[in-house]
């Protein structure tokens, strides 16, 4: 299991509430969802607040060697 900010990330008002609801639907989705959702919530971050993929995979527990796209 990857260390995640996630939990964390749905409670903070830096973060906007669309990503903030795509956290909160990825940390509630079954184990065959949940990556699916969590990249589309690091995608939301990385539009959203000019952070590198990497950097945003890494805050929602994903590999940083993913895509954002």
């Amino acid at each position: 299991m990857s260390f995640s900010l996630a939990p964390l990330l749905i409670h903070s008002e830096a973060v906007s509430p669309g990503a903030r609801s795509a956290l909160r639907a990825a940390l509630a989705a079954g184990d065959d969802q949940r990556t699916a959702m969590l990249s589309s919530a690091a995608h939301i971050l990385h539009s959203e607040t000019g952070l590198e993929c990497s950097d945003v995979r890494e805050l929602v527990g994903l590999p940083p060697d993913g895509g954002c796209g």
